[in-house]
């Protein structure tokens, strides 16, 4: 039986509307899970905060270049691409306990693993773990994402995940302050990485409690949809016509053509630090193109019931865009304030992106969960991807006027990805829990910007990698200013016959 959250169509009742955000509809207080949940958004935000500090820290302990540094982020965000189909299955399965406690498992497993990863020494080894990390992380941002929005009137779901998220700017915080105490502030030379076991263990420990608390907590589970209206639907699928599946063969040809063009330099990295036959990889890269091209035409006609709405199709494009352009900015924050005040040290840099810079982050989550209550949420992307775009140009600029504007889009990045999340899955009913595996792969984005941006640093400037986010705000302004026109069309469609019932205006 399916366990994901349900997108209810019922009429809040008084008792509901006097409970606030977390009293459904049958008047059950989910205060509690809530707050339980929000321990996870916590978590995976002090994981993420952590590696940004890496890539300063491999330049110059492994002498590798900005590019080849890149590959931390791409192992942290290839596996959001790879783990979120499974981490749906896995909660589908075992339920929404049973799937926090696997992406649990993993985080555990994957921080006890960076112990020997510091005795080893080598790259490919830290890689490894923070792979398997970034797999449990996964588990637990598929659920806990379209859980939050779920645990109290469907209305107020904008607010819940922007709370959560807020909270999970407080792991961004103490990531690099913490992380950047051991790592920085440790012992040269062949010693260089030991710095890294101690933060790395504190976070399995950390997680080896939380696992006895999900254990022993009630977690409910909250079911999509009844199992008979699911069958109902998958005999009433809707199918692509000739014109449409030509159309979908051809656009899919073009993003997964775009798509090689990032990737296939991360493939090359990678096949380069495993020391592989180099004769096969041109064979092994068009072989992966091939089969990706192929299972995603099956995968999109099979669900075209989903695909053809417009926002959510959208939705997926700019949530990959948004997290390149983020976690292409925290990555090289660093290297860009070291580049532009010779003065400080690595230290302080880790210092300032955490106590400012994600400080900023969580203020704006703060703020934003107070804007968005008051203005279309659409609105407050566009407006806020406008300003992005101002505040980047002036980054490329460089000195303290860039500086400046580098803290300040900290600022009005952080609303943007719950609020895209909550707009893409809005009206999608049934395909509520596909549809939110999907945007987590979206992630990916995040793999794939930092490398990019490290060549162009190699090559020419820091500051001059800026304009990869910079592009990346362009389209995600754009789907604020269509989302409203979008969702509208949709909704004439019929595609679920519970379309607005989720509304977020």
């Amino acid at each position: 039986m399916s366990t994901y959250p349900r997108e209810s169509t019922t009429t809040l009742s008084p008792v509901a509307r006097k409970g606030g955000l977390f009293r459904t509809a049958e008047g059950r207080n989910l205060a509690a899970t809530f707050a339980l949940i929000t321990s996870l958004f916590l978590l995976w935000g002090f994981c993420n905060g952590m590696i940004d500090i890496l890539n300063k820290h491999f330049q110059d302990t492994l002498r590798i270049n900005k590019e080849q540094s890149g590959l931390v982020q791409a192992a942290n965000y290839l596996a959001y691409f790879l783990m979120a189909i499974p981490a749906g299955l896995i909660a589908k399965k075992f339920g929404y306990k049973g799937g926090i406690l696997v992406g649990l498992s993993l985080i555990a497993a994957g921080a006890f693993w960076f112990i020997p990863a510091s005795r080893i020494g080598t790259y490919w080894a830290f890689l490894l773990g923070l792979f398997v990390i970034a797999a449990g992380m996964t588990c637990l941002e598929t659920i806990a994402n379209p859980y939050a929005t779920v645990l109290g009137a469907p209305e107020s779901g904008p607010t819940r995940i922007n709370i959560a998220q807020t909270v999970n700017g407080v792991g961004w915080i103490l990531g690099p302050i913490v992380g950047g105490y051991f790592v920085f502030a440790g012992a040269d030379g062949a010693n260089a990485n030991a710095g890294l076991s101690t933060p790395y263990l504190g976070i399995a420990v950390f997680v080896a409690l939380l696992v006895v608390i999900f254990a022993v907590s009630p977690v409910p589970d909250l079911h999509a949809v009844d199992e008979n209206r699911r069958l109902a639907a998958e005999k009433n699928r809707l199918k692509p016509s000739g014109a449409q599946l030509a159309t979908i063969a051809v656009v899919l040809a073009v993003v997964c053509g775009l798509l090689y063009f990032f990737i296939a330099p991360i493939l090359g990295l990678i096949w380069t630090l495993l020391h592989m036959n180099e004769a096969l990889f041109k064979p092994a890269k068009y072989g992966l193109l091939v089969v990706a091209y192929m299972a995603a035409f099956l995968f999109v006609s099979r669900n075209w019931k989903m695909f053809r709405r417009r926002h959510f199709t959208l939705g997926i494009a700019t949530q990959f865009l948004y997290v390149a352009a983020q976690i292409g900015t925290f990555s090289f924050f660093v290297n860009y304030v070291l580049e532009n005040d010779p003065g400080v040290t690595r230290l302080q840099a880790s210092k300032w992106l955490g106590a400012v810079g994600f400080g900023l982050f969580m203020l704006g989550r703060l703020c934003g969960s107070a804007v968005i209550s008051q203005f279309k949420p659409d609105r407050v992307v566009a407006a806020y991807a406008l300003i992005d775009l101002v505040l980047f140009a002036i980054i490329i600029g460089g000195g303290k006027p860039g500086l400046y504007a580098l803290f300040a889009a900290f600022f009005f990045m952080s609303v943007m990805f719950p609020t895209i999340f909550a707009l893409a899955i809005r009206g999608l009913g049934d395909y509520t829990k596909l549809g939110s595996s999907l945007i987590v792969m979206s992630i990916v984005g995040g793999a794939i910007a930092p490398p990019f941006m490290g060549h162009i640093a190699d090559v020419h400037s820091m500051r001059l990698g800026f304009v990869v986010p910079l592009v990346c705000f362009v389209f995600v302004a754009l789907y604020g200013f269509t989302w409203a026109r979008f969702s509208r069309l949709d909704s004439l469609t019929g595609v679920e016959g519970h379309i607005n019932s989720t509304s977020l205006e």
